[in-house]
């Protein structure tokens, strides 16, 4: 897959952009990959559906890319690092983390609307995160994210998934969630096959609905790091919480942590 100017201007406008047919020859791998991950899940692996939230299933884990081979072999042979390096308009990509999350048939509970980079200990606006469907998704299903919403002047406040409560205490920093189903924003909800992808940026308020179709949704996200990505100390634990990073604001992130995968210079 190539990627031109139009791509690159259209990311850096609306924050997302689908790549239809990217990984078609990942899927099963990373099917393989989500199967050996859900068997057995790293210390981060979640099951988000609680009592009271209609049943089903949502499983989420994170920060196994290592661990799985599958997934290591994404990382450090697919294309994803240049596609999103080319996209960020960056010289360089570095893994940040993987993230899998499996909505079971009859899953009510729905993925919050939210920014990801109140979360993480990153700060920059390069950054590209894939969303990669491993079985067919609709409209409804899909992910859905808010165009532009990366440019916003304020990050959006963080809040638990499963309560709803504030992330961090300290919240002055961060803004509320605006009503971002009104007609004022656009929303982006694609239809997509195994192997299509979203990149978004870390900024790009997202969610998604719950699964009432009678199939999985299974789905690989894969984070990466542009060239102005550097640390910073939120004010408190972050997710994923990486204990014992030991940086400094404003320093890029460590690449013994964070290898960097693709360099412009070096591509062929």
């Amino acid at each position: 897959m190539k990627i031109g100017a139009d791509e690159v201007a259209s990311y850096a406008r609306d924050g997302a952009v689908v790549l239809k047919g990217a990984f078609k020859e990942w899927v099963e791998p990373l099917r393989a990959g989500v199967a050996r991950n859900m068997a057995a899940p790293g210390p981060f692996g979640t099951e988000n559906v609680r009592p009271g939230d209609g049943g089903g299933s949502f499983f989420d884990d994170y920060c196994n890319w290592e661990r799985i081979p599958e997934f290591s072999d994404f990382v450090t042979n697919s294309p994803a690092a240049k596609l999103a390096g080319q996209l960020m308009a960056s010289r360089t990509s570095q893994i940040f983390h993987d993230h899998v999350l499996v909505k079971e048939p009859g899953t009510a509970k729905k993925t919050p609307w939210h920014q990801d980079m109140p979360y993480y200990c990153v700060d920059g606006m390069q950054t590209g995160s894939y969303w990669i469907p491993l079985d067919p998704v609709t409209s409804d299903n899909t992910l859905r994210l808010v165009l532009g919403s990366h440019l916003w002047p304020k990050l959006v406040r963080p809040k638990r998934w499963a309560g709803g409560e504030d992330f961090y205490a300290d919240q002055d920093q961060f803004m509320d969630m605006p009503d971002v189903e009104s007609s004022a924003f656009r929303i982006l909800a694609p239809a997509l096959e195994p192997g299509d992808a979203i990149l978004f940026n870390y900024r790009t308020v997202h969610g998604a609905n719950g699964n009432s179709g009678t199939n999985r949704r299974r789905a690989f996200s894969c984070r990466f790091l542009g060239d102005d990505a550097v640390f910073i100390q939120r004010p408190g634990r972050t997710s994923p919480p990486y204990p014992g990073i030991n940086q400094q604001s404003g320093e890029r992130l460590r690449e013994d942590w964070f290898p960097t995968v693709w360099r412009q210079d070096t591509a062929a």
